[in-house]
């Protein structure tokens, strides 16, 4: 990759993100796109994101583009790594015209850096808008390391702001606030999260200048159920009644989820929209792991019930069983192999009331 032009590409993109997006203000743009300002980067961010990870259409994409949506969110890990290249092809010549996001699982600075070359080669691109460290659920988990390596890309002009993902805000927030390096953060959020402490996570975040972004904003997927219809859009509009939200990434996979989630930024949150969460977070109660990280260390057989819960998510939320076999098998590792059927009982009580014992032997039944 050519460092010149990288930074000479990094510096166009700081000048021309302003006039690109200068019509939108912190509401709507003139095209009925919301926007909001993702915390200190300055960015306008439509409130509705395209999370990538398991889009296979490049149409889809590229008409979100066409419409007015701004912030394309993947990983090198999606798809195999192939998720970046079909993201990259997708865009072309609009990727100037969008925010694009990344992430590195990796858990050594050289090999965060390796990466990154990959990704930005796989995206076509000198340089990527948020450079996130991915899956970091525990304060140890964000080294120095690894920010070593985040700032090392930056002034590369390699990346332009700084992130992590978690699925456990409440773990990690004030870690982030105390490394103070960070410039936005992307965690789980959704309806089933009106208690454990995300709300006030998210609010001395918001006040700090670092943005959040929403992912897994509908508790699972919305693919089954009684009370599909509308859900999309009230999960949606819940988690963008958070004025500590900048934008969330709901999947897409076709352009009818595309307009539904489109849909969300046309009006507010209203009773109509809870009271269809209401009921829809009465129906998976018993099957939605929350990730509140309760049973974190309970297991007597040292499960990572809650990674292993999440996994069920892509299989029976999103119709991605090869994701949630991946999933399940990096979640276990060598203890892929315990069945739950061989305890006479769980020890695990979960307080949201899944039924943590059934959906661990489903795991192993789907996936082991």
């Amino acid at each position: 990759m050519n460092s010149d032009s990288s930074r000479r590409n990094f510096l166009a993109a700081g000048l021309a993100l302003p006039s690109i997006l200068g019509h939108a203000n912190a509401a709507t743009g003139a095209s009925g796109i919301a926007y909001r300002v993702l915390g200190k980067t300055g960015l306008k961010v439509s409130s509705v994101g395209f999370g990538c990870m398991i889009t296979s259409d490049a149409a889809v994409i590229s008409q979100a583009v066409d419409q007015g949506i701004n912030y394309f969110d993947t990983a090198r890990s999606y798809q195999g790594g192939n998720n970046e290249r079909m993201v990259g092809a997708a865009l072309g010549a609009k990727r100037k015209n969008i925010i694009l996001s990344s992430k590195t699982e990796a858990n050594s600075k050289s090999g965060a850096l390796e990466q990154l070359e990959t990704s930005l080669q796989m995206l076509g691109t000198d340089y990527l808008d948020i450079w996130y460290l991915h899956a970091k659920d525990k304060p140890a988990q964000i080294g120095d390391d690894l920010m070593e390596a985040q700032q090392i890309a930056r002034k590369q002009g390699k990346v332009r702001f700084l992130g992590v993902s978690t699925h456990q805000l409440a773990s990690i927030s004030e870690a982030v606030l105390q490394a103070g390096k960070m410039d936005v953060v992307l965690t789980t959020y959704n309806f089933t999260m009106k208690e454990g402490g995300m709300d006030a996570a998210i609010a001395k975040l918001h006040e700090a200048g670092i943005g959040v972004v929403a992912m897994k904003v509908m508790a699972g997927g919305m693919r089954g159920g009684k009370r599909r219809e509308g859900m999309p859009v009230a999960a949606l509009r819940w988690a963008l009644k958070n004025p500590g939200i900048s934008t969330t990434i709901p999947s897409m996979t076709d352009a009818d989820q595309l307009q539904q989630n489109l849909q969300a930024m046309a009006a507010p949150f209203s009773d109509a929209d809870g009271s269809l969460l209401t009921a829809r977070s009465e129906e998976i109660r018993p099957i939605y792991c929350r990730m509140c990280g309760h049973c974190d260390g309970e297991c007597p057989r040292d499960l990572p019930v809650s990674a292993m819960l999440r996994s069920l998510t892509y299989a029976d939320g999103y119709g991605q069983f090869p994701l949630g076999r991946q999933r399940f098998l990096e979640a276990a590792g060598d203890l892929a192999e315990v069945r739950c059927q061989d305890c006479s009982s769980c020890a695990i009580q979960c307080p949201n009331g899944v039924r943590v014992r059934d959906r661990l032997m489903r795991a192993q039944e789907l996936f082991a």
